[in-house]
C-alpha cells in the first residue's frame, strides 16, 4: 500500500457573534451589548450570551469594534527607564487598574529610539492616549509631539510638565521633600547633600529644587549636589564614592538625600564598601519611591512612598471621561534604619 500524504489540517474558523447569537437564542446586537461594560442588557440575557460564548470559544474582535467608534480602549505606555525597579511597580499597578476598567495596554520601549519616534509608534496603533513614563522626555519634545498631532492625548505619569494640553499625574514632590528635610532636621542632621540623576532638562529634577529650597528656608544654607551619570545603582556607587573620597569633618555631608531609591541603594553601597563609612552612624541616606528592595534588612532605606495605585486610578478616570485635569497626590514618608 502506497504511502499517502496526511490530510491537511482543517482551516481555523473562529466563532462569530452570529454563532453565539444562534446558540444563545438572542439577536446579534444582544451579543454585542453583552460585551460592553455599561450597555443596557438584562443579567439573564448576559448570562446566556456568556455561556454560549464560552462553549464556542468566542471572543469579540476589539479592533473591529473600535473602528466603529472614536475610541480604541487602547493606551500606550511609553517607557525608557528599565533599570529602575520602581518602573516595574508602576507597570503592574497601571496594567491592573486599566485592565479592570476594560482598557488594553501597548508597551512602547523607547530605549534605542528617539522620543519622537516612540510617540509616532504609539500614534500609529490608534491609541486613545500615550502615557509617558521616563527620564528622556523634556518639555520641548512633548510640545513638538503635540504640535505635530502625534498622539490624541498626552499624559505625563509620575512627574510634571508645564506644556499646554498635557496632563500630569504625579506625587506631590514639594510636600514629599519637605517631609524628608524636616525628618533629617529633627534627627539632628545639618549637612545634607542631594544626590540627583543626570543634569538634564527632565522635569524629574523638581525634587532637587524642592529639597534645596525648603532646607534653605529652614536653615539659611543651601546643600551641595551630586549629579550621578545615570538612574542606576552602579552610577550612583561610582558618583558618590568619587565625590566623597577624602572628605572629612565639616567637609563631609552627614546625610545623602537621593532622588530615587535605586540611587540611594548605590549610595549606601558606596558609603559602606568603598568608603568604609557607617550608615546611618556617619551618614544617613534617604530615597524616594519605596521599591521592594528598600525594605530589605541589608538596606532598611528611609524613603517616600508614591501613591501609585491612586495615580493609576486617576489615570483610568481621565481615560474613561470622568476625571479632569492634572493632579498632585500625597504620598507617605516611610522611616527605616538608614535615616
Amino acid at each position: 500500500m502506497e504511502d499517502q500524504d496526511p490530510p491537511a489540517p482543517a482551516a481555523f474558523s473562529p466563532a462569530t457573534a452570529d454563532d453565539v447569537a444562534a446558540l444563545a437564542g438572542v439577536s446579534r446586537w444582544t451579543v454585542a451589548r453583552a460585551f460592553k461594560k455599561d450597555a443596557s442588557i438584562s443579567q439573564k440575557s448576559r448570562r446566556k450570551v456568556m455561556a454560549a460564548a464560552e462553549k464556542l470559544g468566542y471572543v469579540p474582535d476589539l479592533l473591529a469594534a473600535s473602528l466603529a467608534s472614536d475610541r480604541s480602549n487602547l493606551v500606550a505606555l511609553v517607557l525608557d527607564d528599565f533599570e529602575n525597579p520602581h518602573k516595574l511597580v508602576m507597570l503592574e499597578r497601571l496594567t491592573r487598574v486599566l485592565s479592570r476598567e476594560g482598557m488594553g495596554v501597548l508597551l512602547v520601549n523607547m530605549l534605542g529610539a528617539d522620543a519622537a519616534g516612540a510617540l509616532l509608534s504609539a500614534s500609529q496603533r490608534r491609541v486613545d492616549a500615550a502615557v509617558v513614563i521616563g527620564t528622556r522626555f523634556d518639555d520641548r519634545l512633548l510640545a513638538a509631539a503635540l504640535e505635530a498631532r502625534r498622539v490624541k492625548q498626552l499624559i505625563v505619569f509620575a512627574r510634571t510638565s508645564a506644556v499646554p494640553n498635557t496632563l500630569s499625574i504625579a506625587c506631590d514632590d514639594a510636600v514629599a521633600m519637605r517631609a524628608i528635610a524636616d525628618h533629617l532636621l529633627a534627627a539632628g542632621r545639618r549637612r545634607p547633600m542631594f544626590v540627583a540623576g543626570p543634569d538634564s532638562r527632565s522635569a524629574t529634577l523638581e525634587r532637587k529644587a524642592a529639597f534645596l529650597g525648603h532646607w534653605r528656608a529652614r536653615t539659611g544654607r543651601t546643600p551641595g549636589v551630586i549629579h550621578v551619570a545615570g538612574y542606576d545603582a552602579g552610577s550612583a556607587l561610582a558618583g558618590v564614592a568619587g565625590t566623597l573620597a577624602g572628605r572629612e569633618g565639616e567637609a563631609a555631608p552627614d546625610a545623602l538625600v537621593c532622588e530615587n531609591d535605586i540611587i540611594a541603594l548605590g549610595a549606601i553601597d558606596a558609603l559602606r564598601y568603598r568608603l568604609g563609612l557607617g550608615v546611618p552612624e556617619r551618614i544617613a541616606v534617604t530615597g524616594f519611591d519605596d521599591i521592594p528592595l528598600a525594605g530589605a534588612p541589608a538596606y532598611g532605606l528611609t524613603t517616600f512612598r508614591q501613591p501609585i495605585t491612586d495615580m493609576a486610578k486617576h489615570l483610568a478616570r481621565i481615560l474613561g471621561g470622568t476625571g479632569r485635569g492634572s493632579v498632585l497626590l500625597p504620598g507617605r514618608l516611610v522611616v527605616r534604619t538608614s535615616a
